[in-house]
Parts: C-alpha cells; sequence; structure tokens
C-alpha cells in the first residue's frame, strides 16, 4: 500500500514541477512582450517627437494670410484715403524703396544691436542684484517695494532724463533700457526663488554649502522658471523701452533705428514708412520670442516635467 502511495505520488510530483516550470517560462514570455512593447512606444514617441509639428508653423501663417486679406478688404472699400491707410501692397512697395536706399537694413540692425546689447547688459546687471535680495531678508523689505515701483513706472518717462543727463547720444538709449528691463528681471528671479521648495536649502546647508554656493549651484538653477519669466518679460520692456528712447531722442550722434524710421513717417506724414516701421518692430520682437525664449522654455520645462511634448 506504502509502495503504491509512494508511486502514485511521484507523477504529481513530476507535473507540479512542469507546471512551474511551464509557468515559468509562460510569465517569462509575457515580460519580455511588455519589455519589447514598452520599447516599441518609447520608440514611436522618439520618432513623434523628431516629427516636425507643421500645424505650429501652417497655422500661424494662416492666420497672418487672413488678417492681410482682411485689411486688404478694407482698404479695397475705401472707407479711408490710401495716404491715410494704405493697403499691404503698398506697405511692401515701400519695403522695397527702403531695402533700395539700405535704410531698412540699417534700422533692423541698430535697433536689433541696442536691444540685444542693453538686454545682456541688464542681464548681468539683475541678476546678482535679484540673487541678493532673494537672499538677504531686510534688503528685500528695504528695496523691494522701490524695484517693484519701477517695473511699474512707463520706460519713456525717462527719456528726457536722460536727454539732460547724457545728451543726444547712444547712452540716452540704453540707459532708458536699462531701466525698463532690470527691475523686470530682478522681480522674475525674486519670484523664481520664493518658489523654491524648502527641502532645497535644507540639502544645501547638510552639504555643507556657503552662501555663495547655495545661491550660484541651488538656488539660481531651482529659480530658472521663474528666472526665465523675469528674462522675456525683460526683454519685452526693454525693446518697448528701446522703441520710446529711438522715437523722442532724435538727432546728435544717436543712429537711424526702427524708432527713428518711425518718427521719421511720422514727420512726413508717410504712412507706408509707418506701417513699415511698425510691422518691423513686430517682426523683431517676435522672432526673438520663437527663435530663443519659446524652444529655451519648452526644453527647460520638459526637462523638470512640467511640459508634456504635446502641449507646444
Amino acid at each position: 500500500m506504502p509502495n503504491s502511495l509512494s508511486t502514485d505520488s511521484a507523477p504529481d510530483a513530476d507535473t507540479r514541477h512542469v507546471t512551474a516550470a511551464l509557468t515559468r517560462s509562460s510569465t517569462g514570455t509575457e515580460d519580455l512582450r511588455e519589455l519589447e512593447s514598452g520599447l516599441d512606444s518609447l520608440q514611436s514617441d522618439s520618432v513623434r517627437k523628431a516629427r516636425i509639428d507643421w500645424s505650429r508653423v501652417l497655422l500661424p501663417v494662416a492666420a497672418v494670410v487672413v488678417l492681410l486679406i482682411i485689411w486688404q478688404l478694407y482698404v479695397s472699400l475705401g472707407f479711408k484715403r490710401r495716404d491715410l491707410v494704405p493697403g499691404p501692397l503698398d506697405v511692401l512697395g515701400q519695403f522695397g524703396i527702403l531695402w533700395g536706399e539700405g535704410k531698412l537694413q540699417e534700422a533692423v540692425w541698430t535697433s536689433l544691436q541696442r536691444g540685444l546689447v542693453g538686454f545682456l547688459i541688464s542681464v548681468a546687471i539683475a541678476t546678482p542684484i535679484g540673487l541678493l535680495l532673494a537672499q538677504v531678508a531686510p534688503l528685500r523689505r528695504a528695496f523691494g517695494p522701490l524695484i517693484s515701483g519701477l517695473q511699474v513706472l512707463p520706460s519713456v518717462a525717462w527719456v528726457p532724463a536722460a536727454i539732460i543727463w547724457f545728451g543726444l547720444t547712444d547712452a540716452t538709449v540704453y540707459f532708458v533700457v536699462f531701466m525698463g528691463a532690470i527691475p523686470s528681471i530682478i522681480n522674475g528671479l525674486i519670484s523664481g526663488v520664493d518658489q523654491i521648495p524648502p527641502q532645497y536649502r535644507r540639502v544645501g546647508t547638510v552639504l555643507g554649502a556657503n552662501r555663495f554656493q547655495m545661491a550660484l549651484q541651488i538656488v539660481l538653477p531651482a529659480a530658472l522658471p521663474g528666472y526665465l519669466s523675469g528674462l522675456k518679460q525683460g526683454w519685452a520692456f526693454s525693446w518697448r523701452s528701446l522703441m520710446a528712447a529711438e522715437i523722442i531722442a532724435v538727432g546728435g550722434t544717436i543712429g537711424f533705428g526702427l524708432g527713428s524710421m518711425l518718427n521719421q513717417g511720422r514727420d512726413l506724414a508717410d504712412m507706408t514708412t509707418v506701417m513699415s516701421a511698425i510691422l518691423l518692430i513686430l517682426a523683431v520682437g517676435i522672432a526673438i520670442e520663437l527663435l530663443f525664449f519659446a524652444p529655451v522654455e519648452k526644453r527647460l520645462l520638459q526637462r523638470r516635467g512640467l511640459l508634456s511634448g504635446s502641449t507646444r
């Protein structure tokens, strides 16, 4: 009897071993299939990211075309005289004239050079001031309201004072640009620092970071999203300030920029020149946003998991 039981139990044990082995084999196969599907999805995601989303190009172009058509229809209906409201073709013809005279290239280059140089100097001045105010509470309480007030103050208000101080020179233009950009950059950096989780500072303290290392290696990298927003706003304010300075401060050793072209068109009552200058000012601002700030902001937010690949 015991022999028969032992004989019958042996196949059962073998069956259990075989079943377990098959289960492990099937489970391993399923794991491999899941791994392959995951790799395929990752590869497909990377391929989708590598593809150009033409809608981001075609939709803005289509919007511009629609606006041009509406503009041309309004002009064709004759509600205003053509010398007061020129059509797109009239402005395009003026573009050609200004290009042939070399004024268009000179105006764009002069204003763009001033804007970029003034903005970069503003960043170099505003960044350490912003870090200092963000790190030292008494200084922030003392100068924070003043910085916010300077940001609200229209930068065009500085033009008369700058002309008196510096005369009709490029220093006047740069001073107005500084006063327009620096407060925005400082406030953007302070706002970014305020959004840093307290754990970051504690980790830096535990690792033995001094105040300088804490500011440059922990605080500034963690505050980059807010800092970048301040930089974008600072560029917008510096570009507006530059145009205001170029329109008002004319003559002397100040070169011929887009604001000067706009003022010249106004003096001559030439609306085609005025519209040409306005469109160029708008185009330069949009180009800087699309070519620099938008890609940098998108990459930064994606690295921090704050923006999905298909959001923008």
